[in-house]
């Protein structure tokens, strides 16, 4: 895949690491879509591999001008429920425990049988630490960033 962003012009759509199938990220009007994040080492535990996973979610967040902070939703796979508990241990050290995302998990066959985990996250862009403050909401710890309603 591609490291370059593709911007469409057209659409107002930014795609990251585009392939002939598929882009691992899409952003549009101040939202970024991360495709399925799965191991670059599927010899590691669930451990191992939910660390790798959320390190490559923080390195496309970074890119697209966010962070773990803005994740809106999180949709977890897992080959087996019973790593649930494991998955857990390592997502509860990553997590900005002040701005927890939405959050699923079930049980799924993954598309490689070495794959023990597979996430899939929404965040809005520019509402980090350094994100422009718009006008104020009415004073409720919102504000307005281009598209996205960010609390601050």
């Amino acid at each position: 895949m591609s490291n370059n962003a593709n911007n469409d012009n057209n659409s107002g759509i930014q795609r990251f690491d585009m392939g002939v199938r598929m882009c691992e990220m899409s952003v549009h009007h101040g939202v970024a879509y991360l495709a399925g994040q799965v191991t670059s080492d599927d010899s590691l535990d669930i451990g191992g591999q939910t660390a790798n996973v959320l390190a490559a979610i923080d390195t496309l967040l970074a890119r697209a001008g966010s962070s773990k902070s803005s994740i809106l939703r999180a949709q977890i796979f897992l080959a087996n429920i019973a790593d649930f508990p494991a998955m857990n241990a390592v997502w509860d050290t990553w997590v900005d425990k002040a701005n927890p995302p939405a959050r699923a998990t079930v049980q799924a066959v993954l598309a490689k049988p070495q794959w023990k985990i597979e996430i899939v996250v929404t965040a809005a862009v520019g509402c980090g630490r350094s994100h422009r403050t718009g006008s104020s909401l009415g004073g409720g710890g919102f504000s307005w960033s281009g598209h996205v309603l960010c609390r601050v």
